[in-house]
């Protein structure tokens, strides 16, 4: 009981939303179908199941979990390992610290170790890493597809420094033409979960915060998630 009260009457920090909404005209993979959000059941249509004493909707959604401001387990690259239903809870709300490449970038799509510089950086063992790339602003635009990614020697990088996710604003972390995947490859084998699609960045750099990407409870490769940021200083 003690436990609960001292989660109940915390003084939370200023929360900055880095979710994109899932619409039917956001940006999806090539070959992908974007998701269709409609009613299986209108207010409407309730009402004579209730005999005019209440309605509700109930909506469906079709879509690939792959989709919106979105999580990658390590099963999305490698069957034999953990799903998004094996990833505990502290796996995914994390001390963060967000890189700002977006001047860089204009001249390199490819986000190498220097282009962070990352030897005047922090501790990062632990921590959730974010990359403003400040490609939001090509959201839902065809630019936003030719887009900067993580270069296998930043995930190595990464991967030496022991953080425990990655995120960016951009659809992949990734380049669209290696179709290798060695950001994918080399993060999720060695258990770095992965967001992408995120937004609003910007708002973290040079400031202390906690970082949250909780999906629901379920067997599959990614979910979607409201990932947000919690700024404590």
């Amino acid at each position: 009981m003690d436990e609960f009260v001292n989660v109940k009457m915390r003084n939370y920090g200023r929360l900055v939303d880095l979710s994109h909404e899932i619409e039917e005209d956001i940006p999806v993979f090539k070959g992908i179908e974007p998701p269709k959000i409609y009613p299986s059941l209108t207010h409407e249509e309730s009402r004579v199941r209730y005999g005019g004493l209440a309605e509700f909707e109930l909506t469906k959604i079709e879509m690939i979990t792959s989709i919106g401001t979105y999580l990658d387990s390590p099963y999305h690259r490698f069957k034999e390992m953990k799903n998004i239903s094996d990833i505990k809870l502290e796996e995914v709300i994390l001390e963060g610290f967000a890189f700002d490449v977006s001047v860089s970038v204009r001249k390199s799509f490819g986000i190498a170790p220097e282009l962070l510089g990352c030897s005047g950086n922090p501790n990062l063992e632990g921590k959730a890493i974010l990359i403003h790339t400040g490609w939001g602003r090509f959201w839902k635009k065809k630019e936003y597809f030719k887009h900067p990614f993580i270069t296998k020697e930043l995930a190595e990088y990464f991967v030496r420094q022991k953080v425990k996710l990655v995120g960016i604003d951009t659809i992949n972390v990734d380049s669209p033409e290696d179709l290798s995947r060695p950001a994918h490859t080399i993060l999720l084998k060695n258990n770095i979960l992965i967001v992408e699609n995120l937004t609003n960045v910007d708002k973290l750099v040079n400031k202390k915060f906690r970082f949250y990407a909780v999906p629901i409870k379920i067997k599959a490769a990614a979910f979607p998630v409201r990932a947000f940021a919690e700024i404590i200083e």
